[in-house]
C-alpha cells in the first residue's frame, strides 16, 4: 500500500486481441484500451470481436481493471450508420468508457451510449486548456494530450481545469509515456492514403513512415540523391519510441491522471514487459520517490527487454531536435524472443502453449512473472497434441506441452533468457 499522500495515476495499457488484454491485467495495468472489429485506428490489429469484448470486459472487470474501447476514426458519411448501431452495442457490453475523435462520433456515442463515459483521443489535437473545457462541457470526462504538449503546458492546462476553491480537477487528462511515436501532427497522417489508398485516419495506416527515401532533383529525373544515409538506407520520417519511465514524478506532478502505453499492434510480450515495468515504477514512486530513483537503472534494463527503439522523450521538454528524436534505421531492437504464454498446466507439470518462436528441448529459457521475477529454467521434453515428442519446435502457433525444470503458473510468459 502506497505509504505517502501522492495521487496515483492510473497504467493504460494497449491490447490487440482477448490473449494480449489478459496478459495486461495479469501484468499490472489498472486500465485497458481496445479497439472493436470497425471505427478505431487500428484496422490491421486482431481486434475483438463482440463475443470477445464481452468475455475481455467481464474478464477485467472481475479483476479490478477498467476496459476503454476506441472509436477514433475520422469518419466518412459511410460511417455513421454503422457506427450508431456499434455504439448501442457498446451500451449493452458496458465498457467503461469509448474514446473517440470525431465530433459527429462524439454526438453518436453521446445519444447511442449514454451510460458509457466518453473520452476525447489525441487525434482530436487537444493543445490547449479551451479544448479541454470544450470537451468537458459537450460531457466528455477525459481528454488525451496531444503528444506536441510539454510538461510545462500540461501542467498549465491542469492549473487551468482545477476548482481553486475546493483543488479538485474538472476531468482528467491522459499522456502518451512510452511507445512509438507518429511523424505527423496528433497522428493525422495522409502518407498512407496517398501512397497505398489505405487512410491511416480509417485505421488502416502501412506506416510509410518506416520506408526508406532518397531526394530526386527536378532537371535530373530518375537520379536519387542521398540526404544522410547509412547501410540499412536513409528513414528521414523515422521517429525515435516514446520512453518516460525516468519522468514519473514530474507527469504526475503535471497532473496526468492516467499513463498510457501505445501499442495496439503489439504482442503479449511486450506489453506485458511494459506493463509490468511501468507498475513496478509507479508502485515505488507512490511507496518512496528515494526508492524509484534508485530502480531508474532497473526499469531502464528491463524495458529493454522488449522490442523498441531507441528512446526519446518526445515534446514533454521541449521541441525535440534530429538529435532526440530521428532514428537512422527502421530496425527495432529486441533482447528477448516470445516463445509463448502459459495457458494451462497440466498434473504432470506440463504446460500448454501456442508456440511464437523456436526453441529446442535443451535450451536456457525464462518464465516472466506478473510479480516482477524472472525464473531461469531449462526446456525438458516437448510433446505435440497428439502426444508424440519433439526436439524442437519450428512450427508458429503449434500446440505444445512442454516440461520445464522449475513449475510455472496460468498466464505466465515464457521468452529467451537474457544475456549478458
Amino acid at each position: 500500500m502506497p505509504e505517502r499522500n501522492v495521487r496515483r495515476p492510473e497504467l493504460l495499457c494497449p491490447a490487440k486481441d482477448l490473449e494480449v488484454l489478459k496478459t495486461a491485467v495479469l501484468f499490472g495495468a489498472d486500465a485497458v484500451y481496445i479497439g472493436g472489429e470497425a471505427y478505431g485506428l487500428r484496422a490491421k490489429a486482431r481486434n475483438f470481436s463482440p463475443k470477445d469484448m464481452e468475455e475481455g470486459i467481464r474478464y477485467a472487470h472481475e479483476r479490478g481493471v477498467k476496459v476503454y474501447v476506441t472509436a477514433n476514426i475520422l469518419a466518412h458519411e459511410r460511417d455513421l450508420a454503422g457506427a450508431a448501431e456499434y455504439f448501442r452495442e457498446l451500451e449493452r457490453l458496458r465498457p467503461d468508457a469509448v474514446l473517440v475523435a470525431d465530433p459527429g462520433m462524439f454526438l453518436l456515442a453521446k445519444e447511442n451510449c449514454p451510460d458509457v463515459e466518453i473520452h476525447i483521443s489525441t487525434q482530436a489535437n487537444n493543445t490547449n486548456h479551451g479544448t479541454f473545457r470544450f470537451w468537458k462541457e459537450l460531457g466528455a470526462s477525459r481528454v488525451v494530450c496531444a503528444r506536441e504538449l510539454s510538461m510545462e503546458e500540461i501542467a498549465e492546462i491542469r492549473r487551468e481545469l482545477t476548482d481553486p476553491a475546493t483543488g479538485m480537477p474538472s476531468m482528467e487528462m491522459e499522456a502518451f509515456v512510452h511507445g512509438a511515436m507518429c511523424i505527423s501532427y496528433s497522428g493525422r497522417c495522409l502518407l498512407s492514403n496517398y501512397f497505398t489508398g489505405r487512410d491511416a485516419n480509417h485505421g488502416e495506416c502501412t506506416h510509410p513512415c518506416r520506408w526508406k527515401y532518397a531526394v530526386a532533383e527536378e532537371s535530373r529525373p530518375g537520379e536519387y540523391l542521398p540526404i544522410e544515409e547509412n547501410e540499412r538506407g536513409t528513414f528521414i520520417f523515422n521517429s525515435r519510441d516514446l520512453c518516460m519511465i525516468e519522468y514519473i514524478p514530474e507527469l504526475v506532478k503535471a497532473g496526468v491522471d492516467s499513463f498510457k502505453i501505445e501499442g495496439r499492434m503489439k504482442t503479449a510480450l511486450y506489453v506485458a514487459a511494459v506493463a509490468r515495468t511501468y507498475r513496478m515504477a509507479i508502485d515505488d514512486y507512490l511507496e518512496s520517490e528515494e526508492k524509484y530513483r534508485q530502480n531508474i537503472p532497473l526499469y531502464m534494463e528491463e524495458i529493454r527487454k522488449c522490442t523498441y527503439r531507441r528512446f526519446t522523450t518526445g515534446f514533454y521538454f521541449g521541441r525535440p531536435n534530429e538529435d532526440s528524436m530521428v532514428y537512422d534505421s527502421n530496425t527495432y531492437v529486441s533482447e528477448a524472443v516470445w516463445l509463448g504464454i502459459a495457458e494451462d498446466v497440466r498434473e504432470d507439470g506440463r504446460i500448454l502453449i501456442t508456440q511464437r518462436n523456436k526453441f529446442c528441448t535443451g535450451d536456457e529459457i525464462e518464465i516472466m512473472k506478473p510479480d516482477g521475477r524472472d525464473i531461469p529454467c531449462r526446456v525438458l521434453s516437448i510433446q505435440t497434441e497428439a502426444g508424440e515428442e519433439a526436439m524442437s519446435a519450428p512450427h508458429p502457433k503449434e500446440k505444445l506441452y512442454i516440461l520445464l525444470d522449475r513449475p510455472a503458473e496460468t498466464g505466465d510468459i515464457l521468452r529467451t533468457c537474457q544475456k549478458g
